[in-house]
């Protein structure tokens, strides 16, 4: 299928990019504050887990029909559906007066941002050649940590003082008027030869079965969802940790900023690592870091070396979300990769339901460090399923095949700082295809 070149269109992963920031940012701003005004409410921290639990329960059931839609249809009306939610559901968040209505709209907004993430990813798998999929997957993903990076700071600046619950509502509605500017980006993101495409009439939907029995896609998904899952429940304990240890929301919103911009630098830097290592062993040696410094947080230690943990931790979790989505795609039948797509996030809502339950039980039992205990053997298990994914070395018969190659075979060349700019194609020439047009 031809990708679009015309002057108008090379913009399109940028403006998805800006998009996300936005989008991501209201969700990283509301998850705290989310965390903080139920706490004013009276919650404990067994509350503040199934909030946080319930925040990817809708999204569990919503996924995969969702993924079945985009398949064989366009992903980018996805995307407004997806802001609408997430404003709606940051608003009335700020505005409910018990703790039964938070858990609901905070459910409404894991839901928004489920429906744009699954349009996103899919337009990003559908026009993204093959030996750019590593690239412009890593660059999707840096608009996720440009929300995370802004979105605590925000949280952090408006939340505190006597009032708790006044302040973090009003950061709920902040957050509200954020996802909205997601809006002035959402334009021409999805090329009509694309749509068009997806829209054929299609053949026989692929079992969902065979989908997961595909090799690659397994390993891709749990370790999405260990990657994930601590990222979430960083974000929901990282505040009830601080409250108790005397550390002051606004130093808690930039503590979660670092760790999200050592994610941005470890995804500027991905594609050397990769040339480097290969996938299997990146993916298993970050997440084998990234384990012990979550248990490390358990320490009671003072707020520098927390500062580090966190950037270490922000840099290591950084590889996990875009590789794990290019293994699904590249793994996964070509007319089932928004499915296959589907059934990442649904893995990663799996344990954004049952990790922070969890993690609400072991804090009620053994403290508000015990979760980053519990995350660290959940990413300690997916480095050794990189490690077992690593024997089919980079032919691609292995858990996780190397970084697709070009038609030449030989691996992508793409310098991601020099051409970070580039790699969106707002500034590409277009290239004559063999019929003598640009396409």
């Amino acid at each position: 299928m031809s990708l679009p070149t015309e002057p108008g269109r090379r913009s399109w992963l940028l403006r998805l990019v800006i998009a996300f920031s936005f989008a991501q940012g209201a969700v990283s701003m509301a998850r705290p504050a989310v965390s903080y005004r139920a706490l004013a409410l009276g919650a404990d921290e067994r509350a503040i887990g199934v909030i946080a639990g319930v925040y990817a329960l809708l999204p569990l059931f919503a996924a995969v029909p969702l993924g079945r839609r985009t398949d064989h249809g366009r992903c980018a009306p996805l995307l407004p559906v997806g802001v609408v939610l997430i404003a709606g559901g940051c608003a009335l968040s700020g505005t409910a007066g018990s703790l039964a209505a938070m858990a609901a709209w905070s459910g409404v907004m894991g839901l928004g941002h489920l429906s744009f993430v699954i349009g996103a990813q899919s337009i990003v798998a559908r026009q993204s050649a093959p030996a750019e999929q590593d690239r412009n997957f890593g660059h999707f993903t840096i608009g996720a940590s440009l929300g995370q990076l802004g979105g605590p700071i925000a949280a952090g600046a408006l939340i505190g003082g006597p009032d708790l619950g006044a302040t973090s509502a009003l950061a709920l509605l902040v957050a509200a008027a954020v996802a909205a500017v997601s809006f002035t980006s959402l334009w021409r993101i999805e090329h009509p030869r694309t749509a068009t495409g997806a829209a054929a009439p299609a053949g026989p939907r692929v079992p969902v079965g065979r989908i997961l029995r595909t090799r690659g896609v397994p390993g891709g998904i749990f370790i999405s969802l260990a990657v994930l899952s601590a990222t979430d429940i960083l974000t929901a304990y990282l505040p009830v940790v601080g409250e108790h240890r005397g550390i002051a929301p606004s130093v808690v919103g930039l503590l979660l900023s670092l760790r999200a911009a050592a994610t941005i630098a470890c995804r500027l830097v991905m594609t050397p690592m990769l040339r480097r290592l290969g996938r299997a062993t990146l993916l298993a040696t970050t997440c084998l870091v990234a384990g012990a410094v979550c248990a490390g947080i358990a320490l009671p230690v003072p707020v520098w070396a927390l500062a580090l943990m966190l950037a270490v931790l922000g840099f290591c979790l950084g590889v996990g979300q875009p590789l794990s989505m290019t293994t699904v795609v590249q793994a996964a039948p070509d007319d089932a990769r928004s499915t296959a797509l589907a059934l990442r996030l649904t893995g990663n809502r799996l344990g954004q339901v049952a990790a922070p339950a969890a993690a609400g039980l072991v804090a009620g039992l053994a403290g508000v460090a015990a979760p980053f205990l519990m995350l660290g053997v959940l990413l300690v298990g997916a480095a050794g399923v990189g490690v077992r994914g690593g024997s089919g070395g980079s032919s691609g018969r292995g858990l996780f095949p190397g970084p697709a190659r070009s038609r030449t075979g030989a691996p992508p060349r793409t310098p991601p700082l020099k051409d970070f700019v580039g790699g969106f194609g707002v500034f590409r020439r277009p290239v004559p295809s063999r019929g003598g047009r640009t396409g």
